[in-house]
């Protein structure tokens, strides 16, 4: 299993400055928030009044419901604003905005996985790519500058305007958006008899579809594997899943994968974390990528 740290020298508008006592202190362009983070379980490096001084804007929890809260903001904080991505040939641009649930609209540590998408894309003729979960569109943004066919697929109507918002800043256009429930959706298109050369997904531990549909990443994921391998081209594809559930262990993805999938080539399994400025690592996801 490899342990794989987004590199910095690809973000020139984001760092991870600081992280510890359960939150992180970020750079995104211009501005820099401070918010909750539930694996950063050692001590912070800066102090709380450094930590003050360097951020624009900080999120609080609510205190009768924990999973939302509010940004406290300093003057002339945006409540939106922009910032780009750049690696060899791929350029992204992504609106960024302060959201109630701590999001700010990007994770910066997926950059990795656009970098391999775009490369996966640029080997293909005419890939087609299915992206679920697909939230504000990286993974999205990425295949489709690489010139293939992308079909984006979410939950929710206001995450798709954002995505196609990122669309537009990047200079992209022509992706398909589809507001549905993403395990619905890939069992119509099971149905239908659509295959495609990519597939992305980046699952939450729990979520709903646009019609209370409940989706939990131990229940479902086992079928939303199998038929994510029905809608697979059997040659000249790529897949990536990415999970941030804590918990849920690399080996749990490896033997789905391998029972699901049987034997791929160039499998890639592992854990993607970025180092703050005093070399403290944050883990952010685990990961498993293959190509044939």
């Amino acid at each position: 299993m490899m342990i794989h740290c987004t590199s910095p020298s690809h973000w020139v508008d984001y760092e991870l400055i600081d992280v510890g006592n359960f939150e992180k202190l970020e750079r995104f362009g211009l501005y820099v928030t401070a918010r909750p983070e539930p694996q950063a379980v050692w001590d912070k490096s800066l102090s709380d009044a450094e930590w003050q001084k360097l951020a624009h804007a900080t999120f609080k929890r609510d205190k009768t419901n924990p999973e939302k809260g509010d940004w406290i903001l300093k003057p002339n904080m945006p409540s939106q604003w922009f910032i780009n991505y750049k690696h060899e040939d791929l350029a992204l641009r992504f609106r960024l905005g302060l959201s109630a649930f701590k999001h700010v609209g990007i994770f910066p540590e997926q950059s990795d996985n656009w970098d391999y998408i775009f490369a996966k894309c640029k080997a293909i003729n005419q890939p087609k790519v299915l992206n679920l979960f697909a939230y504000t569109g990286g993974a999205s943004l990425a295949a489709r500058a690489a010139g293939a066919s992308v079909t984006h697929v979410d939950s929710v109507k206001q995450v798709i305007s954002w995505s196609r918002e990122n669309m537009e800043a990047s200079k992209l256009d022509n992706i398909r958006w589809v507001v549905e429930d993403a395990l619905k959706f890939v069992q119509r298109e099971v149905k239908r008899g659509n295959t495609y050369h990519g597939i992305i997904m980046d699952p939450p531990a729990y979520g709903r579809g646009p019609d209370g549909e409940k989706w939990e990443l131990e229940e479902n994921i086992n079928e939303m594997l199998k038929l994510s391998k029905q809608l697979l081209q059997p040659q000249n594809h790529f897949f990536v899943i990415n999970l941030y559930s804590m918990g849920f262990s690399a080996l749990i993805l490896d033997t789905l994968i391998n029972q699901i999938f049987g034997q791929v080539d160039n499998k890639e399994l592992g854990e993607l974390y970025i180092k703050d400025r005093f070399d403290k690592k944050l883990p952010l996801g685990i990961y498993l990528r293959f190509a044939s």
